[in-house]
This record gives structure tokens, C-alpha cells and sequence, in this order.
């Protein structure tokens, strides 16, 4: 074969990839994760995340998460600062005598402010959403506790403890956990009608493996669905391992059909009791 027939077949069989490649940096990262299934995120930053969400009819949820959004300060705290996030987004503004995080100013810093200072507001923090009504901050951060009648670590907030963290601040809480054989449709329907809707928010528990992220099990609340993309925004409250990502809609959905510790995981639809 002649050198100039030889460039052109290698050009021919190039440039395929290279489109692809290029599409994807356009659109967002194609993961692969370690059991082989590919997922491809969009970043938040990107120009195709801010298509789908001017596009997207399913967002009323998006607006407030944002204005009261916070990100974890350590690795475990992802279920108390969803639930920080979603309580204050219904009731700050809205309630008077919520909770007042005192922990930012130390004591003896108390002593150079005016004569009887109450500086804090009251609002809802990952401090304050705990309690001894439900899996205390010790056993978050890994106190054994008894499961089947053994004590074991249980780091975190699975599915149902979650929920059990809202309802002790008196919110209604649907519980939805995915098993095999859910029904992905309705799954998809559900969620994004309470998107579309106000005053009520989704918590997603998954795995971030199964979409190609680096971690373990994972709790973030979701901003928005686009329907023309069938993908959620994931609005991820740990910014040190990953952005803010649209997720095709069967992907969170096979990510949240994942084992925890007793059962799969899943999704809940808070919304307030009073």
C-alpha cells in the first residue's frame, strides 16, 4: 500500500474518535465505573448543564436548594447537611424559633462582643438536625450501634435513618427504597412531578461508584429534571469529590438500586407537616 493511501485510511479511521472525544468534552465526562457500566455526566459548569436547565420545565426545586445550599466540611456528614439544606429551604423565613448553631463562636470570644449579645441566627445546621431522638452525631461518626443484635459501626445515614432525622423535625416524609425489579417509569414520574412542584424537595441516597465517581454511598439533593435529556441534576453537597451533575435518568435510578448495610438504597419526598 502507497504511503498516501496508508494517511488517508489512518485519517478515516481517526476522525470518528476525535469527534467523539470532542462531543464529549462538550457535553460532560464519560465515567467508567469498576463494574464496567458507563455513565456520562454533565458538570454544572458546563454550556449543555445550563441548556437543560433553562429548557427544563421540572425545577421549582432548583431556586430555593440554592439559595440555602452548604456543602459537607468532612467526608460523613452528607445526610445532616441535606437535611440542613431541605429544612431551611422550607421554614427559614417562613418560622420563628428555629435552632441556633452556637458552635462558630468559641465561649471566651462571647466576652468581646456587646453586653448580653445573641449574635447567631436561627437557622438549621448539620449540628443541629441530630438529636437523641434519632441516630445521634457519635453514631454518625461511627459510635457502634446494635444491628441484629450486634453492635457495629455504622457510619453515615442510611435510606430510613434519614428519614427518621426529618420526621423528628416534624416533616412528612415518603420513603421510596429501589429495589430490583422497581419500576423505573414511575420512579421517573415521581420524582420529577415533585420537582415541578414547590414546597416539597427529593433526597437521593446512591452509590457513587455506579455512576464512575469516586466513594461510597452518597445522599444529595436534586434540583431539577430535563425531560429532553431524560437526565436530574444532582446538586452534590461535597464539592471535593464531585460537582454538580446532570445524571441520565437510568443511571441515578441503577445507582440508587445499590445495597447498603440492611437494604438498597433510595429516594425520599419531604415536604413540611405544618
Amino acid at each position: 500500500m502507497r504511503l498516501g493511501d496508508m494517511k488517508r485510511m489512518v485519517g478515516v479511521l481517526i476522525a470518528p474518535l476525535l469527534v467523539g472525544l470532542m462531543v464529549a468534552a462538550a457535553r460532560g465526562l464519560a465515567a467508567e465505573p469498576e463494574d464496567g457500566i458507563r455513565t456520562s455526566l454533565v458538570e454544572w459548569s458546563s454550556g449543555e448543564s445550563l441548556e437543560r436547565l433553562s429548557r427544563s420545565s421540572h425545577k421549582a426545586d432548583f431556586f430555593p436548594l440554592s439559595n440555602h445550599f452548604i456543602s459537607q466540611d468532612n467526608s460523613i456528614f452528607c445526610g445532616p447537611v441535606s437535611s440542613a439544606i431541605v429544612l431551611n429551604a422550607l421554614r427559614l423565613g417562613k418560622r420563628e424559633g428555629l435552632p441556633k448553631d452556637r458552635s462558630s463562636i468559641a465561649e471566651d470570644e462571647m466576652a468581646w462582643l456587646w453586653q448580653d449579645a445573641d449574635p447567631f441566627y436561627g437557622k438549621y445546621t448539620p449540628n443541629t438536625v441530630l438529636s437523641e431522638r434519632t441516630k445521634t452525631r457519635l453514631e454518625v461518626l461511627g459510635k457502634p450501634i446494635l444491628i441484629d443484635g450486634e453492635a457495629k459501626r455504622d457510619y453515615g445515614l442510611q435510606l430510613r435513618q434519614l428519614a427518621q432525622v426529618l420526621r423528628s423535625h416534624d416533616l412528612e416524609v415518603v420513603t421510596r427504597v429501589v429495589d430490583p425489579g422497581a419500576d423505573a417509569s414511575e420512579i421517573r414520574r415521581e420524582i420529577a412531578a415533585n420537582l415541578a412542584a414547590g414546597e416539597d424537595f427529593v433526597l437521593v441516597n446512591y452509590a457513587r461508584k455506579a455512576l464512575g465517581q469516586p466513594g461510597g454511598g452518597h445522599i444529595s439533593p436534586l434540583g431539577a429534571y430535563d425531560a429532553s435529556s431524560d437526565s436530574f441534576l444532582v446538586m452534590d453537597v461535597n464539592p471535593n469529590r464531585a460537582p454538580w451533575v446532570w445524571v441520565a435518568a437510568e443511571d441515578l435510578i441503577a445507582a440508587m438500586q445499590t445495597f447498603d448495610t440492611v437494604e438498597n438504597r433510595g429516594y425520599l419526598l419531604v415536604s413540611d407537616s405544618q
